[in-house]
Formats: C-alpha cells, sequence, structure tokens
C-alpha cells in the first residue's frame, strides 16, 4: 500500500471549487490551531504537559488544536502563557492578505 503525502493530498483537493470554497470558509480556524499547535511546538511541549501547565485536560488542548472551538481571550492568554509566548491580537482591514 503506498503513501499518500498530506500536501499532496491538500493540492490534489485544492482543485475542486467546492472544496476550496469550505476550505477558505474554515481558513480563520486553521490560521489560530496552526498558531497554537507552532507555539506549543515552539516551547518543546506535548498536550499533556501543556495541559498540566494550563490546569486542565489533554482533551481540552486537543480540541483548541483541532480548530473545532472558538476560545475565550483568556484562555488564549492562558495558552500563551504556558507555552512563554506573547499573545497579540491584531485588526486588519478586510480583505487583507497574512
Amino acid at each position: 500500500m503506498s503513501r499518500i503525502r498530506v500536501d499532496d493530498l491538500r493540492k490534489r483537493w485544492m482543485k475542486d471549487s467546492k472544496y476550496r470554497r469550505e476550505y477558505k470558509a474554515l481558513e480563520k480556524e486553521f490560521s489560530l490551531a496552526s498558531s497554537l499547535l507552532e507555539a506549543r511546538t515552539r516551547a518543546g511541549l506535548t498536550q499533556v504537559q501543556l495541559a498540566r501547565r494550563m490546569k486542565t485536560t489533554q482533551a481540552v488542548i486537543a480540541r483548541l488544536e483541532g480548530g473545532g472551538s472558538k476560545p475565550s481571550t483568556r484562555t488564549l492568554e492562558r495558552y500563551a502563557e504556558a507555552t512563554g509566548s506573547r499573545l497579540r491580537i491584531t485588526f486588519e482591514p478586510a480583505g487583507a492578505r497574512p
């Protein structure tokens, strides 16, 4: 059985206009989830270690990083503190590209 790389699969799916539209609709959640995961990885922490620092459970961390929830500012502040990061929230003009 051959393996397919995630990047290759995404490239193939992006050719489908319906997939692209749905992906674009979820782009904000993906961006936040990616930033959270990057902060934890940079801190060298597992989800379990981070959960202990935040006094929560690994399942909560998994949901945050999975993009399936919209965390409060307080939760983001706690996540930043636990990962040794600085939380910065900005407003950009509509249509601005990251």
